[in-house]
């Protein structure tokens, strides 16, 4: 029986030296009582068995059995570990004697085999044992460095995200934190890689160089914190003094945040420094929105009042950048916020020349429509025209587009004094309803404008307007140029149509009283004469109403209707506000919610030429009736101006009828659809026999009439966001433009010979 005991271990004992002679064991003493003690170093021992190099450490818990904490076959390997052992593992055992167990024996061992270099502390930390930071042998080497990567064992409690660590270290044992790593990175750079803002809370508390300290590879910790989008941590780096100032690899941090996209650490920055919109990185002197890569980010650097069209120190602005770059988003933002679209740089290159290079068509289309000059020469007397020529696919609508930009631009003379008073003849603008179309309206107005050299405002003694035409006719009454309300309109469908129909109310009223002031009246600006639709909905029938910035006429026939019922009276112009009369006319069905009980004037009026014609009659009448026959001028134009004509399409079936099978019923639903849109389109249709009667009647009178409206290669929503589609209605319009430019030169003579 002896034999087959002994046989047992010494198969367990080659057992364990082939499979890992390092796994450490609880094993009782008694087994080695027989064996030799070659070492011996406080608690640990080194035995020679017949076969094997036993290290022990004593069990302080439990004298009677020990930790083997490895047994090998090699004589120098075991004297070699056994040094390494008894060196390092006394400050563990003598610190905390009371938690040593197996496993953590295990891992100091594994620890102390795998890094060798490292110091105690660096060990102390690997281990999370941060009670034994305390003992002498482990404080001396506090701030030590190891070999491979040259961290400080504060640099590993940050890597390993070690709070409690970090703590002790900073707080019990004074640290320094302006140690540099092998790659030049400070306890804060390993911070600014972790999400737990504590660490950089903890170095706050005392000051260190370490906070901005650039690293090999030219990051400080801010540019860290921005580079990974750690919004708060990039917050509690700048309020532990962290520099924005500091020049790294990818400019300064807020060139980082902008590079990488981060939008939170940006936003942290100019709130921490705003000066930092303006900076200039130290290679190409562009700004941070010369290095914005998403429009997100642009609107950001907007809303904190950047420099659209500074030039960096290669010639460009930022439009310039975004058109190289083809981003067509970020190149729509800038420019309708308003930046120059002809503004020259490297080699007086405009960005209409850099877009005819790339023939990038959407581009080219957005810089036009926005004003670009095509007949524009650079440097080296090439104009994007002819850029176009060798470049551009569609060069030949684009030449054609340059031709009316350039004549219209020209104007004609215009008439002296602001005209009022001193013209023969009324003229009148009636501005269509249409959504988002409305630019289609600013469009054609501003070729008019161009067209005279004088604005809107000035051309004209009424204007009337339907929903997106009755906001246009007010915007123009109040002194809006032309140019800022086109960007308006594409600043303001992004936060109005939102979500799903019908659209929250609340932004397109904060919008109206933000452009028109939240307490203007009606009667505040008299000239010239505005007349807006709106639908009374109090009723059945519904009533139109025109929202007027002067008394109304005293009309002396019968009411169209028999009253049933009493309706409380409409307030007088002097008492109305301009936001309210616009949001009442845009109250359209599905789209807003109804503005108190008045719905879109388009219901009633989607075209006010005819309304607006019976309105100038009825005023007249009533001055004559009052004896002012010296106030009534004559109505010497009318300019009817639509947006935009979508194209017809064929339609299967509107027939709706009662379903035998499911077939049918298939085909009336379809029908009802169709018939449901259709009834819709005509009730609201603002060409065709409208546009016929109006024409019809100013012959019969004889007025001069011009009806402008574009035809539109797609049917475009109310409510289109997408910029591409949107351009693209503009470009159709402006082709239009050139092919009545005949057309709109005559008008133009008339509006100023009147």
């Amino acid at each position: 029986m002896q034999f087959f005991g002994r046989l047992v271990d010494s198969l367990n004992t080659v057992t364990n030296l082939f499979a890992n002679p390092y796994r450490v064991r609880e094993v009782p003493l008694s087994e080695y009582v027989s064996h030799s003690r070659v070492m011996e170093d406080g608690r640990i021992m080194l035995h020679r068995t017949a076969r094997s190099w036993d290290c022990l450490l004593i069990n302080p818990k439990t004298p009677q059995n020990a930790f083997r904490l490895f047994q090998v076959s090699s004589e120098v390997e075991a004297k070699a570990m056994f040094v390494q052992f008894a060196t390092k593992i006394r400050p563990f055992y003598e610190i905390s004697p009371d938690s040593l167990k197996v496993d953590t024996v295990q891992q100091l061992t594994d620890c102390l085999r795998s890094h060798p270099n490292w110091s105690l502390a660096h060990v102390a930390v690997e281990m999370s044992m941060k009670e034994s930071f305390r003992h002498n042998h482990i404080m001396c080497c506090i701030n030590d460095t190891e070999s491979e990567e040259g961290m400080t064992p504060l640099h590993l409690a940050c890597k390993k995200d070690d709070i409690d660590c970090v703590r002790e270290l900073v707080e019990g044992c004074g640290v320094r934190l302006d140690i540099a790593d092998k790659n030049g990175e400070t306890v804060f750079h390993y911070a600014a890689r972790q999400s737990n803002c504590q660490m950089i809370e903890l170095f706050s508390k005392q000051r260190s160089v370490g906070v901005n300290h650039l690293s090999n590879s030219g990051e400080t910790p801010l540019h860290i914190a921005c580079r990974l989008g750690k919004t708060d941590v990039a917050k509690s780096l700048l309020h532990c003094q962290a520099s924005c100032n500091v020049v790294g690899s990818n400019g300064y941090p807020i060139h980082t945040a902008m590079k990488f996209i981060q939008a939170g650490c940006a936003e942290a920055i100019l709130e921490a420094d705003p000066s930092q919109i303006s900076t200039e990185d130290a290679h190409y002197g562009g700004t941070p929105l010369h290095w914005a890569k998403k429009s997100d980010m642009i609107r950001l650097l907007i809303n904190h009042g950047c420099a659209l069209n500074y030039l960096s120190k290669t010639g460009e602005t930022p439009l310039h950048i975004m058109v190289k770059r083809g981003r067509f988003e970020c190149a729509m933002l800038l420019l309708v916020h308003g930046a120059d679209t002809n503004s020259k740089g490297e080699s007086g290159n405009t960005p209409l020349h850099l877009a005819m290079e790339l023939d990038n068509l959407d581009l080219i289309k957005a810089l036009i429509v926005f004003g670009a000059d095509v007949k524009l020469p650079n440097d080296f007397g090439e104009t994007p025209g002819l850029i176009a020529a060798r470049h551009s696919k569609g060069f030949e609508d684009i030449l054609g587009i340059a031709t009316v930009v350039g004549s219209l631009s020209k104007g004609l003379d215009a008439a002296d004094g602001d005209g009022y008073g001193h013209r023969r003849y009324d003229r009148l603008l009636c501005l269509d309803g249409g959504g988002i179309r409305g630019l289609v309206l600013i469009q054609l107005l501003i070729a008019i404008e161009q067209a005279a050299g004088q604005p809107v405002r000035e051309l004209f003694d009424w204007i009337s307007g339907t929903s997106t035409g009755g906001i246009l006719a007010l915007a123009i009454v109040h002194g809006k140029s032309m140019q800022y309300l086109r960007c308006l309109y594409f600043r303001m469908k992004d936060e109005v149509f939102k979500g799903s129909r019908p659209f929250s109310s609340v932004p397109l009223e904060e919008f109206l009283k933000k452009e028109f002031g939240e307490n203007t009246k009606m009667t505040d600006v008299t000239k010239p004469k505005v007349m807006v639709t709106g639908t009374l909905a109090d009723r059945h029938p519904g009533e139109l109403h025109l929202f007027r910035n002067y008394n109304p006429p005293e009309l002396q026939h019968d009411p169209p209707y028999m009253r049933t019922a009493e309706f409380q009276a409409v307030t007088q112009p002097k008492d109305q506000l301009v936001w309210r009369a616009a949001r009442c006319s845009g109250a359209a069905p599905t789209y807003f919610r109804p503005m108190g009980r008045f719905l879109d004037g388009g219901l009633l009026a989607n075209n006010p030429t005819l309304d607006a014609l019976t309105e100038i009659h009825e005023y007249s009448q009533n001055l004559r009736r009052k004896g002012r026959e010296n106030q009534v001028k004559k109505l010497g134009i009318v300019v009817s101006l639509g947006t935009g004509k979508p194209p017809q399409v064929p339609v299967t079936s509107v027939d709706v009828f009662r379903p035998s099978n499911p077939w049918e019923l298939a085909k009336t639903v379809f029908g009802a659809r169709e018939l449901g849109k259709m009834v819709v389109d005509c009730c609201t249709d603002s060409d065709g026999r409208a546009v016929d009667r109006a024409r019809a009647w100013c012959e019969m009178v004889d007025i001069p009439y011009f009806r402008l409206n574009s035809q539109l290669k797609m049917d475009v929503m109310l409510d289109e966001i997408d910029d591409a589609i949107l351009i693209n209605m503009l470009w159709d319009t402006q082709i239009y433009i050139h092919q009545e430019r005949e057309r709109i030169q005559q008008l133009v003579q008339l509006l100023l010979s009147a």
